[in-house]
């Protein structure tokens, strides 16, 4: 049995097959449960294939070298975001000048204010550093962090439980402020909240998720400019 193992494990159909069928199964269990963020399918997946991985002994190397076309998918998957951009293009062009304002506004606001309130709680460099660009897609925030000389690995961990909150947090908070419009909605989702936000926003609408993904996308651009900026201005790294 143990000699199976190893070769059925060493396989790279087997470790896509078990990413698939983790995501299929907590995608159901968060349909089951309303659909809260606190489950979110990419939180639950990743906490149960960790879990798996360490019952098994598997290091993490054997599983990406596996599952690595899953992740060759997330660069055709991000770009697809174009397409409901395109279809909303004109409106893009008649809100370009005050969606610029917002994103540079949100960008500095969500790397500033994390880094101030870690500071006074007394975090250390490295957590500094690697807070600051929790607001962008992972591939972005590991490229930032390695830069800066944060944690890429704490970094990644920071964007995926951001997206969570922020997906926890923007229906009540859309309630509140009174916001209809599913351009704002999208928007605000994609620059706080990056993919986990930009696919929330596609259950309101094409024109939310189409105003995600540009928000995510222009998040990404800025925060990967500013973010060193910051932190030279700063004292840190």
């Amino acid at each position: 049995m143990s000699s199976f193992w190893v070769y059925f494990a060493a396989r790279p159909l087997f470790w896509i097959i078990v990413t698939i069928a983790t995501f299929l199964f907590t995608s159901w269990l968060n349909r089951r449960v309303g659909g809260t963020p606190l489950l979110h399918p990419v939180l639950v997946a990743l906490s149960l294939i960790i879990v798996f991985l360490q019952l098994t002994g598997t290091d993490y190397d054997t599983y990406f070298s596996g599952a690595q076309f899953i992740h060759f998918l997330l660069g055709p998957a991000t770009v697809a975001l174009a397409v409901p951009l395109y279809d909303h293009f004109e409106r893009v062009k008649k809100m370009l000048l005050p969606l610029l304002v917002a994103c540079f506004c949100g960008a500095l606001t969500a790397s500033l204010s994390v880094i101030l309130v870690a500071w006074l709680m007394g975090a250390s460099e490295g957590t500094l550093l690697s807070l600051a660009p929790k607001s962008v897609t992972s591939p972005i925030a590991i490229g930032i962090a390695e830069k800066i000389g944060g944690y890429p690995s704490l970094a990644a961990g920071l964007v995926l439980i951001t997206g969570a909150i922020g997906c926890l947090v923007a229906p009540p908070l859309f309630r509140l402020l009174k916001i209809e419009d599913d351009a704002v909605k999208g928007f605000t989702l994609g620059l706080s909240s990056h993919g986990f936000g930009t696919a929330y926003a596609f259950e309101f609408s094409t024109l939310a998720g189409a105003f995600a993904g540009l928000a995510m996308g222009m998040t990404g651009l800025l925060t990967a400019f500013l973010v060193p900026l910051l932190v030279r201005m700063l004292g840190l790294g």
